[in-house]
């Protein structure tokens, strides 16, 4: 289908009559300087029974009479320069006021750059993304809103979409085994063990009894967590690396070393540590930031950039672990 058929039409106007008045609501906005990609997706999102808004390049995002955006917005930017990183940190803006859903795809060497820009609109990050990945991003998205669904799917596509839901709910059971819990009357959002093993019992002068803290233990040593990772990736040389793929321990492994080591992680960096693709770690990094576990820290010097951080109670928590564990224990794994 040529782009001519959709591109900038009003959000009343969709192709093929994939809306009416009886249809479904939603509109979609799609912004993206590849053609076959702004027509896969508008392909895409009428079959899913979307309203198609403004579709555009990136750049159109920084005319000052720019249409209003839909209740979804898809933004596809493999490549970045300055007028595109403009024009993202805009729609970042937009989409957190006016409370849209972003689904933004991009490439690996782009990656740092745009989830740099985006620290208000909370979006779904796609890396080289496939066909099923936006449909996936689209099923979540919709999922979230009352009373929507997907038309009818391939059965390809609705295997994906039951893929992708079973993924969230291990995410969810793993994230609770590291003892994330909900909010408690202290307002945080997980513990790593009973309060009751933090305080010890020390006297007044007149004899009375009060609580103490217990002094937090320091950091293990980054070079004895660096050689855990290593050996726990040596088991990719023997087994299938699915065998044993477990993000969030190695998302929480590698910052634990970069904290001791000083050294700030870009979310690039992190998923390539976390040991699978890169959409399924930035699912695992959004989640663990949620919680708790995780924070996204603005690089000082430039605010188009950006890391990931153990949080202080994921820092005490990874610090009491190996404390627990003991050297020697440590040292046999």
């Amino acid at each position: 289908m040529a782009q001519a058929d959709f591109q900038y039409q009003p959000t009343e106007v969709t192709r093929d009559g994939a809306n009416d008045a009886a249809g479904l609501p939603v509109a979609v906005s799609i912004f993206a300087d590849r053609p076959h990609v702004r027509d896969t997706i508008a392909d895409d999102a009428c079959a899913a029974g979307l309203r198609l808004g403004q579709v555009g390049d990136v750049a159109d995002l920084l005319d000052g009479a720019a249409q209003p955006l839909g209740e979804i917005v898809l933004l596809d930017c493999p490549v970045i320069n300055g007028r595109r990183l403009a024009a993202i940190m805009r729609l970042d803006a937009r989409v957190a006021n006016n409370g849209a859903h972003l689904i933004v795809s991009t490439s690996v060497d782009a990656l740092d750059d745009v989830f740099g820009c985006l620290d208000q609109s909370n979006p779904q990050l796609l890396v080289d993304p496939n066909r099923s990945d936006h449909v996936i991003a689209l099923g979540q998205v919709l999922a979230k809103m009352p009373n929507m669904r997907l038309r009818d799917l391939s059965n390809d596509d609705r295997l994906s979409l039951i893929r992708l839901t079973e993924q969230v709910g291990q995410i969810a059971e793993r994230l609770e085994r590291l003892g994330v819990q909900g909010k408690g009357t202290d307002g945080g959002a997980f513990r790593f063990e009973s309060p009751s093993n933090d305080f010890d019992g020390e006297k007044d002068e007149d004899g009375s009894k009060r609580l103490v803290r217990k002094p937090r233990p320091s950091l293990p040593d980054p070079r004895l967590v660096r050689r855990i990772i290593r050996q726990r990736q040596l088991r990719a040389r023997f087994f299938d690396h699915e065998l044993f793929a477990d993000p969030a321990w190695d998302i929480l492994l590698d910052l634990t070393a970069a904290r001791a080591e000083h050294v700030r992680v870009s979310v690039t960096s992190l998923c390539i540590a976390s040991g699978v693709p890169p959409t399924t770690a930035l699912r695992w990094i959004s989640q663990m930031v949620d919680v708790g576990l995780l924070d996204r820290v603005e690089d000082e010097t430039d605010k188009r950039r950006a890391f990931i951080a153990l949080s202080e109670k994921a820092a005490e928590g990874m610090a009491r672990y190996f404390a627990e564990l003991g050297k020697a224990a440590a040292q046999s794994i």
